[in-house]
């Protein structure tokens, strides 16, 4: 039995935009049309995939389930209208950019605004797991990710490479130097990212190597709360160098003696890649990352 793509649809705008009346005007139709189709799908295959409590609804579990795949499947249709538009200039659309950080997207993500003013744009950004899964489940078309690991799936063009720096308050006794020495970190009170970042993972890495202890007086998820724990006196920061912002209560200082550095990538799809806005894109990356090599 083939399934009925109109009540296929329906249920994905319902599940989309969390209510019939919204799918309704989102699919310029009239509510009880989309409500019909739902419910003629539900009744098909005898299966309930919304539970409804007034004029909310919630996905069941099954429902999760087919949403997930009907964002696929609808937004393949998507890509393939767009593919087939994409002789035309870049002057609509939407690009979704995901991100480890704001501090490695955002650069970009400004030069694209200049050269494609009518593209609207967004950024989520978490952890590096949850921006690639957002890549994998096409909720972002492109994302900046640090030390990007081979995966057949993706494209991924170098972006930036940066160094690990630490971080003092500015009467520190160390807020004066021009550099200092990875052993100078032992026994000293760190604040570090929580152990899932790439920051802590390439941090950690190093002092492995170079067999030292690091004294860990406090673990914080968010790069502006280590700048804030270090600012407050609570011990010595570690960040990317692009990351540590400008504020007057804080010293930046370079390590002399050790390679801690993380290359930022970014990355796309391979079936996606063809897209025009993607495309456009990953082409900037690619002019970014040759000006900024010089």
């Amino acid at each position: 039995m083939a399934i009925n793509l109109p009540q296929l649809k329906s249920f994905h705008y319902v599940a989309t935009e969390g209510s019939f009346t919204k799918a309704s005007r989102h699919m310029n139709v009239t509510q009880p049309t989309v409500s019909a189709q739902v419910r003629l799908l539900e009744e098909t295959y005898g299966v309930r995939l919304f539970e409804r409590k007034g004029r909310n609804v919630h996905l069941t579990s099954l429902g999760e389930e087919l949403h997930i795949i009907t964002s696929r499947l609808f937004g393949l249709q998507d890509d393939a209208e767009d593919l087939l538009e994409g002789a035309r200039a870049l002057e609509n659309g939407h690009l979704v950019v995901g991100g480890d950080s704001p501090h490695s997207a955002l650069p970009l993500i400004g030069h694209f605004r200049e050269r494609y003013e009518n593209i609207g744009l967004s950024l989520s950004v978490g952890n590096a797991e949850e921006a690639l899964n957002d890549l994998y489940d096409f909720k972002t078309d492109v994302a900046v990710l640090g030390n990007v690991k081979g995966d057949p799936r993706l494209i991924a063009q170098p972006l930036l490479r940066m160094n690990l720096v630490c971080f003092v308050h500015k009467n520190h006794e160390w807020a004066k130097r021009k550099h200092i020495s990875v052993y100078e970190l032992e026994n000293q009170p760190l604040v570090l990212r929580h152990k899932g970042s790439l920051t802590r993972r390439v941090f950690n890495e190093a002092m492995d190597r170079m067999s030292i202890t690091p004294n860990v007086v406090m673990e914080i998820s968010s790069r502006e709360a280590v700048r804030e724990a270090v600012a407050n006196g609570i011990g010595i920061g570690i960040v990317l160098e692009n990351e540590t912002g400008v504020d007057t209560r804080v010293v930046t200082i370079p390590f002399n003696n050790v390679k801690m550095d993380v290359t930022e990538y970014v990355v796309c799809l391979k079936e996606r890649a063809r897209l025009r806005v993607v495309r456009a894109f990953m082409d900037l990356a690619k002019e970014f990352s040759k000006i900024h090599a010089k």
